[in-house]
């Protein structure tokens, strides 16, 4: 990029914007520099706020103009509109459309790549292909967009006007993008007014004004430019008073300055202080009232023309603005003119007001009923010219209420538009639009039941408040109650509410006649249940749930449902795992999740395939666990969930390879996992199973000190979350306590959870390892106690039955035997269980214990064999705790492998 800048001529929302001017200038002149030098860039972020008419769109132009200066350079405008703040994405839109479409179908496809199925719907360059989009997944696909545009066509530039009237989509992606704008070759700046932002976009305020980037803010000119402004326009001969008065009357704000100087020329007013007196009606015309009556001087037409402008708001049609006038299009070519030169509007082929003062004082002369009767004009112009329910809704959202149910079902449709692009904010608005038109009785709990479920991917409580409220109509469709019952059920728990998710369920079960619909709420039921960490009546849960389960086969869902938790429910409790596993097969078709019980199915939810999932972690069937958890990752991702659900996905996947001894594998998929959970807020549930597997995954790594910082980070620690975690949360805060020699802390932690899964029958060793870490913790003081505890943890393992829980539990006891016999004896066989299982940690954990204990009795020969077998696995497991151990035991050695003096 190379060029020189122009000189300009002074104009009045420019006075007194020199120095960030020039700031802009040189963060273009620097980029341009490193763009051509090919080094490292990084770019720009240029926060405007002002008050309306601080010059804010004429600054923004000067940007754009020193851009046009320099060759080469990719400029993304947009502009908000107080009209359009109820269209999705229409922000978004205004800045991407233009440059796709300049390009081939295959070029957009190259560019969007596997974005194009997720982000394409939401940019208006591809049909929706599912019901339901993550608005998560959207922004994201939008962050690909964004970044391979500047990557591959550098330098860019995003300039956004008026972002106080953004849609909320497209604040929510801005607010998450402009905190990487800096790390890519972009300049990116955007104004708003921050009185009106902060009332519609707080969380967009804070996001862009808590770092190291704070908005400039255009103050009112001086009373010394005003003057200069005067007298550059209407002669040096103007005296002081008359420039004062000037100030006086717009105080400083720029854009009212320049009109009232134009107004005053126009009036041939000589500029003195004789004349002065007459510039306070002058202003009042630029605004207000006052607009309104110089608008009513250029006739009725020309006035109804500008009401129908002021309607569309946005992309104004000429041809559509005269229809909306009732007028032919050579007459609304006539007053389109007379209103450009009035100055309230600009543009040919489109129109646009002046300024968004100018739009505002216009929209709100239009007498209520000609408003609603043009807005209803425009929707059904819009429909009729086949641009859809959802594009015409923000018309629709104006018209008034009248028991119109063709409304209702043109806002319907408009609401599933909006869910299939991710916009469920737009899409409740239409349907709480139409429950205010009122809709039917027979439609009104199926709005109801429809407003729910809009809210399922963002809103629980809304959810929850709109399913309550169908449910509640004694004319809600039986046929829709399982359906609805079950959803509201999903989304208590998605609240942190399982005693609410289980009862819901439950009340509704009595009132359902046998079949699959009443079997979907027992599974229901059992899993809200199943799942809570301090469950009130769980073993008589587990003794139901075993006899219900009783006879099945799995021969449609609800009773492979059912299935999925008799396994789970066994697993957690500890019973035989090949029956477990047994289980757990019948809920596959041919070893795969049935149909409508996939991922991303929204009937059952993905807690099932879920469940399965982790059954098979803990059962040792890793090669199944480590295919459904990539099939979860793979389903998300095509489906564009990219919030909670891939979260999960990777932090489960991160389990996976924890359980296999791939602790760096672990560890890159669960931070991936809390990395995405991190970005929908703090407190989630999905963030105490990352935390949980990270630290435990850090101390097999031998990381102690980055394992508490995650803790702290997180804080990690009582009180617990209502849902169980994987592994269980307490186990793993006695387990770092330990480890950091907070010895009466673990105590505590440890025997508060031992306590917690004694009475619920909770005996699965490797899920919650209480008593063996808690045996630990008393062996030097405690050491009969500290025995008891291991050799129960010991008998639990083997009524599991697998040769994970075996071998990790003989390990671990083996610890705190009484004498080295015992010791020995315990390693050794638990060398030979962990040899055939797919643990490979465990298995190198036990080598290197079983050599150093060999070491210990003089049996150095064999110690070194094990020490230097447990070495090598411990290296290949990323465990560099355990080979630091078994590197100095073998350094302990002589050549021979007989002990060193």
């Amino acid at each position: 990029m190379t060029g020189q800048q122009r000189e300009r001529r002074p104009h009045g929302a420019l006075f007194e914007r020199e120095q960030e001017i020039e700031a802009a200038k040189r963060a273009v002149d620097d980029l341009g520099a490193r763009i051509a030098a090919g080094e490292a860039v990084s770019g720009s972020l240029f926060l405007y706020s002002g008050e309306a008419g601080a010059g804010k769109t004429p600054f923004l132009g000067e940007l754009r103009s020193i851009l046009a200066e320099y060759g080469g350079c990719t400029v993304l405008q947009a502009r908000g509109s107080a009209s359009a703040e109820t269209v999705p994405f229409h922000i978004v839109r205004q800045l991407l459309q233009p440059a796709l479409a300049s390009m081939s179908p295959e070029r957009r496809e190259e560019l969007l790549g596997g974005w194009q199925d997720i982000a394409g719907p939401a940019l208006g360059i591809a049909p929706p292909r599912g019901t339901l989009g993550d608005p998560q997944g959207v922004r994201d696909g939008l962050d690909w967009l964004v970044t391979q545009i500047a990557v591959n066509q550098p330098p860019l530039a995003v300039i956004v006007d008026d972002a106080h009237w953004a849609d909320a989509e497209s604040l929510a992606w801005l607010a998450s993008f402009v905190t990487r704008v800096t790390d890519l070759p972009m300049l990116t700046a955007i104004a708003y007014r921050d009185d009106e932002l902060e009332e519609n976009a707080p969380a967009f305020l804070q996001q862009v004004t808590s770092g190291a980037h704070r908005p400039v803010v255009l103050r009112p000119l001086t009373p010394a430019s005003v003057a200069q402004l005067v007298r550059t326009s209407l002669g040096p001969h103007a005296d002081d008073p008359f420039c004062r008065e000037v100030w006086a009357v717009t105080g400083g704000n720029p854009y009212e300055t320049t009109e009232l100087i134009a107004k005053a020329k126009e009036r041939g007013l000589t500029p003195l202080e004789e004349s002065a007196d007459l510039l306070r009606e002058l202003g009042a015309a630029a605004r207000g009232s006052g607009l309104v009556t110089r608008l009513e001087r250029l006739g009725s037409a020309t006035t109804r023309f500008a009401w129908a402008a002021a309607a569309l708001a946005t992309e104004i049609s000429p041809r559509r603005a005269a229809l909306l006038a009732g007028m032919g299009p050579s007459e609304g070519a006539e007053c389109a003119d007379r209103l450009r030169q009035a100055r309230i509007l600009t543009g040919t082929d489109t129109l646009e007001f002046v300024h968004p003062l100018i739009a505002t004082a216009v929209y709100q002369a239009v007498p209520p009923a000609t408003r609603t009767a043009m807005h209803g004009l425009a929707a059904w112009a819009m429909t009729n010219a086949g641009l859809g329910a959802a594009a015409a809704s923000r018309h629709l959202l104006e018209v008034h209420p009248d028991d119109d149910q063709d409304l209702v079902n043109q806002l319907r449709e408009a609401a599933r538009e909006h869910l299939a692009v991710g916009a469920p904010e737009a899409a409740s608005r239409c349907l709480e639009r139409a429950l205010m038109e009122p809709p039917s009785q027979d439609d009104r709990a199926a709005v109801l039941f429809e407003l729910g479920c809009s809210a399922l991917l963002t809103s629980p409580p809304t959810t929850i408040s709109h399913l309550r409220a169908a449910l509640a109509l004694p004319e809600f469709p039986k046929e829709l109650r399982v359906d609805a019952t079950y959803r509201l059920s999903q989304a208590y728990a998605h609240n942190g509410q399982l005693g609410e998710a289980a009862q819901v369920v439950a009340d509704q079960v009595s009132a359902t006649p046998d079949g699959s619909g009443r079997m979907r709420l027992q599974a229901a039921h059992f899993l809200w249940k199943g799942i809570q960490l301090e469950e009130e009546g769980a073993q008589e849960r587990s003794r139901r749930l075993a006899q219900l389960v009783r006879g099945l086969e799995g021969r449609g869902n609800a009773e492979r449902a059912m299935l999925a938790l008799r396994a789970f429910d066994g697993m957690i409790r500890g019973e035989d795992a090949l029956e477990v596993a047994e289980f757990n097969d019948r809920v596959l078709k041919d070893g795969h999740l049935p149909p409508g019980l996939g991922w991303t199915n929204t009937e059952w939810g993905f807690e099932l395939p879920s469940i399965v999932g982790i059954t098979y972690v803990y059962t040792d069937r890793l090669d199944d666990a480590e295919e459904m958890f990539n099939e979860a990752i793979r389903s998300f991702e095509i489906s564009g969930w990219r919030g909670a659900h891939l979260a999960f996905a990777h932090e489960f996947l991160g389990l996976v390879h924890f359980r296999r001894g791939r602790l760096r594998e672990a560890e890159s998929f669960l931070r991936e996992g809390l990395r995405l959970a991190d970005r929908l807020g703090p407190g989630l549930p999905i963030q105490w199973d990352g935390t949980c597997m990270l630290i435990d995954t850090l101390l097999a790594q031998g990381r102690l000190d980055e394992a508490g910082e995650v803790a702290e980070r997180y804080s990690f620690g009582p009180p617990y979350p209502p849902a169980m975690v994987m592994p269980d949360a307490a186990c793993v805060a006695g387990r770092l306590l330990l480890a950091l020699g907070r010895t009466k802390e673990a105590v505590a932690e440890l025997e508060a959870a031992g306590r917690r899964m004694e009475a619920r029958g909770r005996n699965n060793t490797l899920w919650a390892p209480w008593a063996l870490d808690l045996a630990a913790a008393l062996a030097p003081d405690e050491p009969e106690r500290a025995r008891q505890l291991a050799d129960q943890a010991v008998r639990h393992a083997a009524r599991f039955g697998t040769e994970t829980a075996m071998g990790e539990a003989l390990r671990r006891a083996a610890h705190v035997a009484g004498h080295e016999g015992d010791t020995l004896d315990k390693l050794g066989r638990a060398v030979e269980h962990l040899r055939k299982s797919p643990c490979r940690y465990e298995y190198a954990a036990a080598l290197v214990d079983h050599g150093v204990a060999l070491r210990r009795v003089g049996r150095s020969s064999e110690a070194a064999g094990r020490l230097k077998d447990g070495l090598v696995l411990a290296e290949e497991c990323g465990a560099d705790g355990l080979v630091a151990t078994a590197r100095g035991e073998i350094g302990g050695m002589d050549g021979a492998g007989s002990p060193s003096p």
